[in-house]
């Protein structure tokens, strides 16, 4: 089957795998649309105006969904345990009940369905949330089925989990334009295979789901809207009990904080409690997965299920939280945030970050981070001891990795053409648009054309910022790190000439390999 969206940003197109149109979504108005081919099933709902609720289904048989991952060539590992898996590869913190295991051992048979929450803070995922994503597409590639559910209710109130501070409130439209983008992104994710289609005259770009039948993105506020306060703590909060709520981790943290805990806080574990008890009863939902800061959210679901429901198979698993190397989280909040959306992070940044991970962590990163065999995994760290070893051999196979699995083949090319023209000394011809599409990503200025011809490339550089005196930028020219259009310059008195203006439109300067400066030409 296969799922596009049109470039415009108010509305989308959906193909099915005869490239005629599916069906048309439009975000702004409020619709309830469900669109039918032979066995797929694809519903999009969007319920009245100002509530932010938007769900894309996309559902198939267990059999065709098995069927299409051999297809698709995706490496069948249904022989092995997904939890072993994932407890391989360090992607395994705590399980609410080893019965897990057991319950993952015949997807064939009986697979189960697994949901990651994301909450729409910002208009895209970030780092921090990519283990949940690939989490989830470890079960996918098992046999299992995912579930991503977007808080579009929760959202509204923020979860206190690892937070010293109440998280800002969100406007409706903010958290409807968050909740699009991150759909766009998971929707990419799960199920990726672009090509050009041509239909009538007009070229569109598809995305053949390969993995769209075994996923399935829900929005919490589809049910939470009906639901009242009275109904809530007659059906919900009778069942909770306040010292197991006062127990949890993330609020014993913020109760002894200056700041406080807010009561609106203090039931978010409820809410997202809930969100598991209403997901295994009218989902089929049976497993719930998140970093090692929900647990206390996530054994709140389980315990709801087991005393409203009187029932049991509701499970728990947390991986551990994406550290820095200073131990702190991935998260949107710091300077430098490294976003899963091309739109707020290009591939190519996104590439170079993975590029650029020091050793030490590079071999943790690609046990989490791909999909990568163990046995190739240790080959490459193997690799890594030997005196005639390439350096960032490792990380380069883990940013090819990474970015194809987040922004798709065509992301990882953009990334490596990009991350070889900009690379000193590349024999590489350099042309303004990939100098243009890059330009986001590194710093830059304008030039009038009369104030760059002639110039002097020392002072042109100076002027520019990419050195802060002539000094230093003749000391780096004697040592050979100072290039214009990746072409080292050894001459102090080198002046730009037109032939060095690419395209009569950008000039390149690099000081060393990774401090650059574009001069754009209007």
């Amino acid at each position: 089957m296969a799922c596009v969206a049109t470039t415009t940003a108010a509305s989308r197109v959906f193909f099915c795998s005869n490239r005629k149109p599916f069906f048309f979504l439009s975000i702004n108005p409020s619709f309830r649309f469900i669109g039918c081919s032979n066995k797929h099933i694809v519903s999009c709902l969007k319920t009245p105006k100002n509530d932010s609720s938007l769900s894309i289904r996309c559902i198939q048989s267990a059999q065709d969904t098995l069927e299409t991952m051999r297809n698709e060539g995706i490496s069948s590992v249904c022989g092995r345990n997904v939890v072993d898996i994932l407890e391989e590869r360090g992607l395994l913190e705590s399980i609410t009940s080893e019965n897990l295991r057991s319950a993952c051992s015949k997807p064939k048979v009986s697979p189960l369905k697994i949901y990651c929450g994301f909450d729409p803070t910002a208009e895209s995922l970030h780092l921090g949330n990519l283990l949940g994503i690939i989490v989830l597409s470890w079960f996918q590639r098992c046999g299992h089925k995912a579930v991503t559910l977007i808080g579009g209710a929760t959202g509204r109130i923020g979860d206190p989990s690892g937070k010293s501070l109440e998280r800002p409130e969100l406007d409706i439209e903010t958290l409807e334009n968050n909740t699009v983008g991150i759909m766009n992104t998971i929707t990419g994710i799960l199920g990726r295979k672009t090509s050009i289609s041509t239909i009538g005259n007009e070229k569109i770009q598809t995305t053949d789901m390969g993995l769209c039948d075994s996923f399935v993105i829900l929005n919490n506020f589809d049910w939470w809207k009906d639901i009242s306060l009275l109904d809530f703590l007659r059906n919900v909060g009778r069942f909770a009990r306040v010292g197991t709520m006062m127990g949890k981790e993330s609020v014993k943290k913020r109760l002894e904080s200056e700041e406080g805990m807010s009561y609106t806080e203090f039931t978010y574990q409820l809410l997202q409690g809930y969100d598991f008890l209403y997901l295994f009863k009218n989902e089929g939902v049976n497993v719930q997965i998140g970093g090692s800061d929900q647990w206390g959210n996530i054994t709140a679901g389980t315990e709801l299920i087991r005393k409203i429901l009187q029932v049991e198979g509701a499970y728990g698993l947390t991986f551990p939280l994406l550290l820095k190397s200073d131990g702190t989280k991935f998260g949107k909040s710091e300077d430098g945030a490294i976003w899963l959306s091309p739109s707020m992070l290009s591939p190519y940044k996104f590439y170079q970050y993975f590029f650029s991970v020091p050793d030490v962590d590079v071999v943790r990163f690609l046990k989490i981070l791909t999909f990568l065999s163990m046995e190739e995994i240790r080959e490459l760290e193997e690799q890594m001891k030997k005196s005639g070893y390439v350096p960032n051999s490792a990380q380069r196979r883990l940013a090819e990795e990474v970015t194809r699995f987040v922004h798709g083949e065509e992301g990882l090319l953009e990334a490596l053409k990009a991350t070889e023209a900009l690379r000193p000394g590349a024999e590489t011809k350099m042309d303004w648009k990939t100098i243009e599409e890059i330009v986001g990503d590194v710093p830059s200025c304008s030039l009038a054309y009369d104030q760059v011809l002639n110039a002097s490339l020392v002072d042109l550089s100076v002027s520019t910022g990419l050195f802060e005196s002539k000094s230093a930028a003749r000391r780096l020219l004697k040592q050979g790190g100072l290039y214009l259009n990746n072409n080292r310059v050894d001459d102090e008195g080198k002046k730009i000439e037109a032939v060095d203006i690419v395209d009569g439109k950008v000039l390149l300067l690099s000081a060393g390999k990774k401090n650059k400066m574009i001069i754009r030409i209007p």
